[in-house]
């Protein structure tokens, strides 16, 4: 005889007695929770100490999110929501190991962000906007006698893969970086591709906690970029000799613990902090002096290479290194956070620029932002 067993019921099932019980208090936790975020938001708003509104408000911010982007900026600068955002980020990390939405916990340690691990909409589309922005804006600094060289930074995640323990990165990223390098390269531009540089540190060519690179990463990539400077055809001036001298190992706080919220908490209870040497450069006296008597009018000190870029050209030394490569001062007009376009559009818009052009633009862009949502912004005038 055989038994046909039946679909379980698609009926709710009843709450349990505890649950019963326990509702009500919810209920009123949940209440009063709101109700202070309410009143500390009121108060913050009556006090002056936020402001939900941009100064100049125009219909491309309403279309674009930038309003609401704001006005949920703001409120999470309250203090009632900070601390009750810290609380929770501390909480899910000690019971769970959450590191939140933009922090991904990879091998023991190692910590990565979920910006270069996200798939982008109209990716191809974002990334033909950026090589088409390059070469047009190449085609106008030739025209002023300055040349550009773009430096490609790849992604932690890439370089570090051996620390992903499980972390997903998806195979359409594997030709990312080589597909926009090839793309801008045969439109002429020149192009400096740093994996084959970074890929021989490995593990080594990036912090642990952090998003950024080491020194040995930062370092090794100054070099390949003094390189290609000589390459085509550049002296950088003004002369400079620098003398560096390297640190005991100290604490250096990660910039992915902070995202992650993490950073408030005691560091034995972070994730494992870290501990590297830190290098500091010297300018020797005799070249400075030298450059000071046979300058005029000033300008012989002014550098004629500017490296624009993000926090990577701002972290781990990498300027000084820079500096110490191609044996002269340089300029750094890199923005932290300015991902693509930001600190291009700044240095374009600058004195500095307009006053004073370079020779020669560094441009350092991260792999993680060549696929990213673009908003061409990036407007060079006409000489």
């Amino acid at each position: 005889m055989t038994t046909t067993s039946l679909p379980s019921s698609p009926a709710p099932v009843p709450p349990s007695a505890i649950t019963l019980r326990l509702s009500p208090l919810a209920g009123v936790v949940l209440l009063l929770f709101l109700v202070v975020g309410l009143l500390c938001a009121g108060w913050a708003m009556l006090s002056g100490k936020i402001d939900l509104l941009p100064p100049k408000l125009s219909w491309d911010d309403i279309r674009h999110g930038a309003v609401t982007h704001r006005i949920a900026k703001e409120l999470a600068g309250v203090p009632f929501a900070e601390q009750a955002a810290h609380l929770e980020r501390g909480a899910s990390w000690l019971l769970i190991s959450d590191t939140g939405s933009r922090v991904r916990q990879g091998c023991p340690g190692w910590l990565f962000l979920v910006d270069e691990l996200k798939l982008q909409p109209n990716a191809a589309r974002n990334a033909q906007a950026r090589a088409t922005k390059v070469i047009e804006l190449r085609g106008q600094l030739h025209l002023r006698g300055i040349e550009l060289l773009l430096v490609l930074v790849p992604d932690k995640s890439r370089i570090a893969a051996s620390e992903l323990c499980g972390v997903a990165r998806s195979a359409q990223f594997a030709q990312r970086l080589t597909h926009w390098r090839d793309s801008v390269q045969a439109q002429g531009l020149a192009v400096l591709d740093l994996t084959a540089v970074l890929q021989p540190l490995g593990r080594g060519a990036f912090l642990r906690t952090d998003t950024h690179w080491s020194e040995a990463g930062a370092n090794a990539a100054a070099v390949a970029v003094a390189a290609r400077i000589a390459e085509q055809g550049v002296t950088p001036t003004p002369a400079q000799a620098f003398d560096v001298s390297v640190s005991e190992p100290q604490v250096r706080p990660g910039d992915l613990v902070h995202l992650a919220g993490l950073d408030w908490l005691p560091a034995d209870l972070q994730p494992l902090v870290e501990q590297v040497s830190h290098s500091s450069f010297t300018a020797r006296a005799a070249a400075t002096e030298a450059l000071a008597e046979d300058d005029l009018f000033g300008d012989s000190q002014l550098p004629n290479v500017a490296v624009i870029g993000t926090s990577f050209s701002r972290n781990s030394n990498f300027i000084p290194f820079l500096q110490r490569a191609v044996g002269a001062s340089v300029g750094n007009f890199a923005v932290d956070g300015g991902a693509f376009s930001g600190a291009a559009k700044a240095y374009f818009d600058s004195s500095a620029f307009k006053q004073t052009p370079p020779k020669l633009i560094v441009w350092e862009i991260p792999e993680r932002d060549l696929q990213a949502p673009y908003l061409d912004d990036i407007v060079l005038e006409a000489k």
